[in-house]
């Protein structure tokens, strides 16, 4: 009986020394929906291959993805080979596991890592995991376990509103990056729209509207001020798709349209407002057929993907005639697109525009935004699927005052899924809810947003996004513990939006004795949270003096417009009033957060440039957030002739 005893006593410790020995599940963004933890570690070094079937293509260039990535975050080298595979390998393979759905993996770390999943597009979600993990310790070592990983919803995406605000085409391909790296599958473009007319003397003439897109059959429409050729637009989208990303193109119509009827006058609507479309003219729809029409003929049309987005948002309800006429007007635009081969994609809007013509569903995609617009189960029941995206919990208009300026981030982890559409709340993975998009809306043109304000707003609220589609409510690591985790991971492979220097990212970051004209710093910029300071003794300087510059912004000694200290970027420019006098000596500090940047001259503030109320409209009422933030540039120094030294460069 004692022996019996002791026995049990010693399973007992060894069981509990196994349990204990057994790895955590790491932290990924989204989480891990299942993991099995073992012993040890698999360490990644320049004799690892990467090992895969060279019959399939496809699988061939997420293998060789993987190796570039790697390569980039980590600076080590993995070959790509056939054959087969042996200890510390990663291998890509697929196989007929159907329990993990289209988008699943499977990847079991142990001697060697084996990547299997039914589809490529399995594989290459694995290697976002397998790149997450290896980031987030010193030596890259992957911890032995088994995981098991599919997504709860298909559609994960992106709204972003390119219409009322350039976004240029460097970073719409940097976010699909990100995009991509957090296993978000869908990012659609709004191509066109228009600012507001109280902001513009209530003249529909001089109110800001553009088309971004270059177009051959109505020459002038693309505007002026930033556009994207139809070569480069096609070849995001190819782009996109080799990172498992589906680009949706969007033109908005039949509100939204003031880019339209400045191009064309007679097909604005005379009685809703020019920034709707008379959908009484038949001209109107000559125009509007021939615009699709440019984007969708041939075998290899500029719209490359399966989906369009028709818009068919927010026109007038005001009497049954233009209801008709609107619903009328959405569905033969549905229609249009599928003749093309393409599955039509509109916003909600009929229950607002609730009548008796037929609008077609079988096979539409509804963006469901606003259950006063299109009731959900309503519309569900009519046969629409929809995403997920009410504007009360995704909606971003930067620095607006309403909607949000940044999202509630601990509600959405905690609280929100795909299945929330508003107050109305469907079973999870409901077969109607495709899944969920989160949108910025650049509702306010010229309010001195910049592309990097946009983008701190956007990233957290993707990260947080991401783990909500994918994972749904079975979400496990405490918001606390996620918030602090996401902010130590990378936005994706060679992408710094956020202008991080190191992976320290408090204290000081960069020194430098001098900086002599023309030199090329190792940073392209610093990010929000940061003070940069110098010692300057000054020099008559030529306008248009360049201190710093990078890719997104320039900071003056003195400016092209009054000499002063400005900086410019995004087509704003903001001055600091104040210049220095040749042969003054001064210590220079600038300071700047996604709120305000600071001028400070010998410890004393010179000028705060911070969020202000402007007017713009005669009458004094319509009025603004002006914001004059400033991600500071550091890449490459001007040809100034002061002399600059002492510079340190602090993040906060």
């Amino acid at each position: 009986m004692k022996s019996i005893k002791s026995l049990l006593f010693v399973l007992c410790i060894v069981n509990a020394l196994a349990v204990f020995a057994e790895n955590v599940k790491p932290f990924v963004i989204p989480e891990l929906k299942e993991w099995r933890g073992k012993e040890g570690y698999f360490s990644v070094d320049a004799s690892t291959r990467v090992v895969c079937n060279h019959k399939n293509k496809q699988l061939v260039d997420v293998a060789e993805q993987f190796a570039e990535d790697y390569y980039t975050m980590f600076g080590v080298k993995l070959q790509v080979v056939d054959g087969r595979a042996g200890n510390g390998d990663i291998v890509f393979e697929l196989s007929k596991n159907n329990k993990l759905g289209k988008e699943g993996y499977s990847i079991d770390i142990n001697k060697k890592v084996v990547v299997s999943a039914p589809e490529v597009v399995g594989t290459f979600w694995a290697t976002r995991t397998l790149l997450q993990i290896s980031e987030q310790t010193d030596d890259r070592t992957l911890p032995n376990g088994l995981i098991k990983d599919f997504p709860d919803y298909e559609i994960r995406g992106f709204m972003m509103d390119c219409g009322r605000k350039f976004i240029p085409m460097s970073y719409l391909r940097d976010f699909m990056k990100i995009m991509s790296y957090y296993k978000m599958n869908t990012f659609q473009i709004h191509l066109n729209d228009n600012g507001f007319k109280q902001f513009f003397n209530q003249d529909w003439d001089k109110t800001y509207a553009a088309f971004r897109l270059e177009c051959d059959t109505y020459p002038g429409l693309t505007a002026r001020d930033g556009y994207y050729t139809k070569k480069e637009f096609g070849e995001f989208q190819d782009e996109a798709s080799s990172y498992f990303v589906e680009i949706i193109p969007e033109i908005d119509a039949p509100a939204h349209t003031l880019a339209f009827s400045h191009y064309k006058p007679e097909i604005g609507s005379k009685e809703y407002g020019m920034d709707h479309l008379d959908l009484f003219n038949p001209e109107t729809y000559k125009f509007m057929d021939g615009l699709f029409k440019e984007y969708l003929e041939g075998d290899k049309p500029v719209f490359r993907g399966p989906k369009v987005h028709i818009g068919t948002d927010e026109y007038s309800n005001k009497d049954k005639k233009v209801v008709e006429k609107f619903r009328e007007f959405t569905d033969r635009y549905i229609k249009y697109v599928e003749s093309f081969g393409k599955q039509a994609c509109v916003w909600g809007a009929l229950t607002h525009a609730k009548g008796e013509t037929p609008v077609k569903s079988e096979n539409v995609i509804m963006s469901a935004w606003y259950n006063g617009y299109a009731e959900p189960k309503e519309m569900v029941k009519q046969g629409y699927k929809l995403i997920s995206i009410p504007d009360g919990f995704l909606y971003i208009v930067p620095a607006a005052g309403y909607y949000y300026d940044y999202l509630n981030t601990k509600s959405l982890y905690e609280s929100w899924t795909p299945a929330h559409v508003g107050k109305e709340v469907f079973e999870e993975k409901d077969p109607a809810i495709l899944g969920g998009m989160y949108a910025v809306w650049n509702d306010h043109v010229g309010n001195g947003i910049s592309v990097k304000d946009i983008h701190h707003r956007s990233y957290p609220a993707l990260q947080t996004l991401s783990a909500k589609m994918w994972t749904g409510k079975n979400v496990s690591v405490p918001y606390k513990e996620f918030e602090t985790k996401r902010n130590a991971l990378s936005e994706a492979p060679g992408v710094n939006q956020l202008g991080r220097i190191g992976k320290e990212t408090k204290g000081v970051v960069f020194q430098a004795d001098e900086i002599k004209p023309g030199m090329v710093l190792p940073h392209e910029e610093v990010g929000y949270g940061y003070s940069v300071e110098f010692d300057i003794e000054g020099s008559e300087e030529e306008m248009g003096t360049e201190l710093f510059r990078s890719s997104s912004a320039v900071l003056y000694l003195s400016d092209p417009i009054d000499g002063m200290m400005s900086f410019a970027r995004d087509g704003y420019r903001n001055s600091f009033g104040f210049k220095l006098y040749p042969g003054e000596k001064a210590h220079i500090c600038i300071e700047g957060d996604n709120k305000s940047t600071v001028l400070k001259v010998n410890g004393k503030t010179v000028k705060t440039l911070d969020v202000q109320k402007r007017y713009f409209s005669n009458d004094g009422k319509a009025k603004l957030n002006y914001t004059s933030t400033l991600v500071f540039p550091l890449k490459k120094a001007g040809q100034f002739k002061s002399k600059i030294t002492n510079l340190k460069v602090t993040q906060k």
